[in-house]
């Protein structure tokens, strides 16, 4: 998989802030969740905001963390060495969804920023590794993006946050490229009177879907809990 995230690794978590209902959305699903099943796995797991969430809900969860890009990689191990509990729960492994190795059971997963770096025969083979595993009820929680269908994406605020003196500004806006793709380009401006403004824009392909075509791919029935988080759910029997 390209490394996506290291060019912007810097802004990450600023998104997550002005998007909480996602995060009350996972928490919620994840209370359900038998941990005694086997590890949440956390495919793509970013820096590690979703590690803390797991770990708070689930106290006695045993985590497996993916995450290709070395960037949010560092901030990710950075997070996990520095908490005690965390160092004992979380393994982080350095592979893409394609070839991380998976635990015979998983109590619930984690698949957030990640499936639209991956076309739909990738999908269907993750899938494929991924349904056998499940224990009985485990959710798969995915994050969605605002459009299901290659489709022009107007220019939208992803975030914006003062740290200090200076102000931090996330937009996104995308145009189809063909195919399911869109081209999505995410800029950054980060101003204040502290230091020079600085622009920062990244340039990457998103393999447009929604819950109802993950639902088809899977056989798990699908709800969408947020306009950007869904559920699949494996069957209790």
């Amino acid at each position: 998989m390209d490394d996506f995230y290291s060019p912007v690794a810097e802004f990450y978590d600023l998104v997550p802030r002005a998007h909480a209902e996602g995060e009350a959305a996972l928490r919620k699903i994840l209370a359900e969740v038998d941990p005694s099943a086997g590890p949440v796995v956390d495919i793509g797991a970013g820096t590690g905001r979703t590690c803390r969430i797991v770990a708070e809900v689930l106290p006695t969860a045993k985590i497996l963390a993916s995450e290709p890009a070395p960037a949010m990689r560092a901030v990710l191990t950075h997070e996990v060495v520095t908490d005690d509990d965390l160092r004992a729960r979380v393994t982080i492994v350095p592979e893409a969804a394609q070839s991380v190795v998976l635990p015979e059971s998983i109590s619930a997963l984690i698949l957030f920023g990640v499936l639209g770096h991956i076309g739909q025969e990738d999908r269907r083979a993750l899938w494929d590794r991924v349904l056998p595993r499940l224990a009985p009820g485990a959710p798969v929680l995915v994050e969605l993006l605002p459009v299901t269908r290659p489709t022009t994406l107007p220019k939208m605020r992803l975030a914006r946050e003062q740290i200090g003196e200076l102000v931090y500004e996330g937009s996104i806006e995308a145009e189809p490229v063909g195919g399911d793709l869109i081209e999505m380009t995410s800029t950054w401006e980060v101003s204040g009177a502290a230091a020079p403004t600085r622009v920062v824009r990244n340039v990457s392909r998103w393999h447009t879907f929604g819950i109802e075509d993950l639902a088809e791919e899977t056989g798990l029935a699908g709800e969408q809990l947020t306009p950007q988080t869904a559920v699949l759910r494996a069957s209790r029997n």
